[in-house]
């Protein structure tokens, strides 16, 4: 019998907490050695690139089109499942080399003809109330140059999420949720071992030069061990098979609608990325007008990325991974369907509305403890925290969009989404170019990505609510005043006891201000949820 979402969910969140913590190791490393200058633009750029096709292709649109179709012909004909699987991996992996050749020639033209790298220092500028050193970067040769040493990682990890759909879909979640693991520590450890390069600008090329070469060995190592668990699933390669071709045609077809319907975040990230990037890959006008964004901004951007991310992962798509499988085989009942997206919701939005709230105000000492130290700066963590607080207040939304979107798939509805997506994309990019230019500046590009995913979850609920009468009911309602009603008083909690701090900029400091605000906040959170679940119980009349 198989066992439930919940189930599934807690350990595949287990498994990504453990994955999210090596994480923070890896970037707790990176910013103390390298700090918010034009090397970590560059880095964080270039990594952007085969990251963005992890997300919409491998853990995106593949699986998404891939998973519900394996799951129902594995269910009718276990025999052409496992050909289909078999060719579907063999299919893609050509198409993700081939698009890699193409990727490949472009960065090498660009780089061919980028300017060297070189920084050329101008007056002090103000920034947020501190004032900044300012310089015109051009390390767009750098950029490329990590670009093109990384992007080999693209069909690796392409592959490993697209092997690992298949062993969802055999309830065995492990292996894709560790994987990322191997990344982290081949991170931390080339970081480590180049600390003798440090000292000159050449030196931090070649450190950082190493960091990349580093990801490929991560990416082996990762698809090594995903290909020896899919082993024991059995698929079989036969080129010839009809029904299993039928299907990868169909499944490629597909593909389109679900990478962006299912992308949005992972798009709208992207664009604002490139937004960030532009004084360290371009300079520090546009048309002739100064641009309004400092070298910087791409790697403070990138930092408050990985913070925001932390609960999203661990919840919030641990929940929308370990519910998918479901919602295919329950998506000819409707009332169990619906009973399955709400149960989703519910813990989305309890562990999501916290999370947002507690971080947009936890945000400073949480990017202290995370980067602060050597090269990082009191300076950059306020930078970053600005940032951080327009992402984090959607944590909530952009959890609900993924359960929301699988929801849809599963019922074999790929337009809805897709046209969701197209207006939040043109809407995200609309907002990016206006907010930069206002005082918000770098954190409107946060802003703008949090606000589009708060109308894409509440349009996709509405439009999903048409195709399901019954996902709505009282119970959910209840639940979700409750955890709100619980959130304010957090809330309220956190915001007395950071009055009653001092504030300091010093690492300890920050650290015991992260502590007892982050212990109080959790700590009223679970006492409120107790107190009103109590008192619903009470009300309820007896049988």
């Amino acid at each position: 019998m198989p066992k439930s979402f919940e189930y599934h969910a807690r350990i595949v969140g287990a498994l990504t907490f453990v994955s999210r913590v090596s994480g923070f190791a890896r970037e707790a490393v990176f910013s103390r050695v390298f700090g918010l200058g034009p090397i970590m633009d560059a880095f964080s750029f270039a990594f952007m690139m085969p990251n963005l096709f992890r997300r919409l292709f491998g853990e995106g649109a593949l699986s998404a089109a891939f998973l519900p179709r394996f799951v129902k012909l594995d269910a009718e004909d276990p025999e052409s499942a496992r050909r289909f699987g078999a060719l579907m991996l063999a299919v893609s992996g050509a198409a993700f080399f081939a698009v890699l050749a193409i990727i490949e020639i472009v960065l090498l033209v660009l780089w061919w003809n980028a300017p060297d790298y070189a920084v050329v220092f101008h007056p002090p500028a103000r920034f947020g109330g501190a004032l900044l050193p300012s310089f015109s970067v051009h390390s767009a040769a750098l950029g490329y140059e990590l670009a093109m040493i990384m992007m080999p990682y693209m069909p690796l990890v392409c592959l490993v999420a697209l092997s690992g759909a298949v062993l969802q879909s055999k309830e065995r979640f492990v292996v894709t949720a560790a994987a990322p693991i191997i990344l982290n520590i081949a991170f931390v450890a080339a970081a480590l071992a180049g600390f003798p390069l440090l000292g000159d600008d050449v030196g931090r090329r070649s450190h950082i030069l190493l960091v990349a070469a580093s990801v490929l060995v991560a990416g082996l190592l990762q698809l090594a061990w995903t290909l020896s668990a899919l082993r024991k699933v059995g698929l079989v390669l036969e080129p010839r098979h009809p029904v299993a071709w039928e299907h990868v045609k169909r499944t490629l077809a597909e593909s389109l609608p679900v990478m962006l319907g299912m992308g949005v975040l992972q798009v709208n990230t992207f664009i604002d990325g490139l937004i960030a990037s532009w004084p360290t890959l371009v300079g520090p006008t546009i048309f002739g007008f100064e641009y309004p964004l400092k070298p910087g901004a791409m790697a403070a951007f990138a930092s408050a990325q990985r913070l925001y991310e932390f609960p999203l992962a661990i919840f919030g798509l641990s929940i929308a991974t370990a519910i998918y499988p479901m919602l295919a085989r329950e998506s000819k009942n409707l009332d169990t369907f619906a009973s399955t997206v709400r149960d989703g919701i519910q813990r989305a939005w309890f562990i999501g509305l916290p999370a947002s709230v507690g971080l947009v105000l936890v945000a400073e000492p949480a990017c202290g403890v995370a980067f602060q130290g050597s090269e990082f700066t009191y300076e950059d963590t306020q930078r970053v925290a600005v940032i951080l607080r327009g992402f984090a207040f959607a944590i909530w939304s952009y959890s609900i969009v993924h359960i929301v979107t699988r929801a849809f798939y599963a019922l074999e509805d790929r337009r809805t989404p897709l046209r969701v997506a197209y207006c939040m994309i043109g809407l995200n990019f609309v907002l990016n170019v206006t907010l930069i230019f206002t005082p918000l500046r770098e954190a409107g590009l946060g802003y703008s990505t949090a606000f589009c995913s708060v109308v894409q979850s509440i349009t996709l609920l509405c439009l999903l609510r048409r195709r399901v009468p019954t996902l709505l009911q009282g119970a959910l309602i209840a639940a979700t005043l409750r955890t709100g009603v619980a959130t304010l008083v957090m809330a309220l909690c956190v915001i007395t006891t950071s009055a009653l701090i001092p504030v300091q900029t010093d690492w300890s400091s920050l650290l015991l201000r992260f502590l007892a605000e982050a212990g109080v906040g959790a700590s009223s959170f679970a006492v409120s949820i107790y107190l009103l679940r109590s008192l619903a119980f009470k009300r309820q009349p007896r049988s």
